[in-house]
């Protein structure tokens, strides 16, 4: 096996895709049964209709490779796919020549008309599946959706439903080596959603914590799998080995120096944050009593946050050090020899 397969199928365990038959179902393309399913639009009752999403180890690669394309800048792009049942299945991703900017991207003209040459095109060689969702990057500050993006996709779903929102974290893979992905869909305007399970603890920087904050409850998450078959073997090599060749020459401590330092900064400024509130809150025990400060557990509290964001920057760091003393051993040591 070469250095290539191996770290194609390094890859595969890590995100968990999982091989299935040329043969199944998933690969079929009814139009009938599809336009049937959208003119029921159950959806439209249960607005927590859908709540998974199977990816095919292509498009998910795809939209990796388009994302670190863009390094810090936002990049677009759609996904064609269909729906069973409650859950969307993306087949396919292509990129959208958009102008994209550190915090935001947006579709002109130009977007539009590529997107519909697109699609005619590809049907004619065998991809009938329509657009069922966008996807873009958030380079360094996590998984989720902004206020803008709500506004997007909640125009999406009322326009084109069934239709998808998917986030990737280009900076966040390239550190952790598993694709930093999530999978969204808004409820409708005046919906009040139930109390949901607390997710996974990410990291999201001070500048973007109200963003985050205000919106948080405006969107759900779905669960994400992924699947490939013996087709998709050819042009997943092919990808991957053009992924491996950027992967290899990169320096992850290089790549990734600004956004360790913006952490970093991030960071310090959270902490000054945290030592604020925690003098005030020691203030405000003085003189009401203890009892003042019950219902805040030591997990929620702004310092145990910064804890939690200082390790997983640290992980971050260690393995991009890790990787680079790797790739010296692997390949400048044995030219010496």
């Amino acid at each position: 096996m070469s250095d290539e397969q191996a770290a194609l199928q390094s890859f595969c365990i890590a995100n968990n895709i999982e091989e299935i038959s040329p043969e199944d179902d998933i690969y079929k393309y009814d139009v009938d049964t599809h336009r049937a399913a959208v003119d029921a639009a159950a959806w439209t009752e249960i607005p927590h209709y859908f709540k998974k999403v199977k990816m095919s180890a292509l498009a998910l690669l795809k939209m990796v490779m388009h994302a670190r394309s863009g390094k810090t800048i936002e990049v677009m792009g759609l996904m064609q796919g269909k729906i069973d049942g409650d859950t969307m299945i993306i087949m396919d991703a292509f990129a959208l020549p958009v102008d994209g900017c550190e915090t935001r991207v947006s579709a002109q003209e130009e977007a539009y008309a590529y997107m519909f040459s697109y699609i005619e095109l590809i049907k004619k060689v065998g991809r009938l599946e329509n657009v069922i969702g966008w996807y873009h990057s958030h380079p360094g500050y996590g998984v989720w959706l902004s206020g803008i993006d709500v506004s997007t996709q909640r125009l999406n779903q009322q326009a084109q439903d069934p239709f998808l929102a998917v986030v990737v974290d280009p900076t966040r893979t390239c550190t952790s080596g598993k694709v930093e992905i999530g999978a969204f869909r808004c409820y409708p305007d005046g919906y009040k959603p139930p109390d949901a399970a607390a997710s996974e603890y990410q990291t999201i920087p001070l500048d973007k914590i109200e963003d985050f904050g205000v919106h948080a409850k405006s969107y759900y998450q779905l669960e994400i799998s992924y699947f490939k078959s013996s087709l998709d073997r050819r042009l997943l090599e092919l990808l991957w080995n053009k992924y491996w060749v950027n992967t290899l020459s990169a320096s992850a401590l290089v790549a990734n120096a600004g956004y360790v330092s913006g952490q970093l900064m991030d960071l310090a400024s959270k902490l000054k944050d945290a030592g604020g509130k925690l003098g005030q809150m020691q203030n405000q025990s003085s003189f009401m009593g203890p009892d003042s400060r019950k219902g805040e557990t030591s997990e929620d509290s702004a310092l145990a946050k910064c804890s939690r964001d200082a390790v997983k920057t640290t992980i971050e760091v260690v393995n991009d050090v890790t990787s680079q003393v790797l790739k010296d051993l692997i390949f400048n040591q044995a030219v010496k020899r």
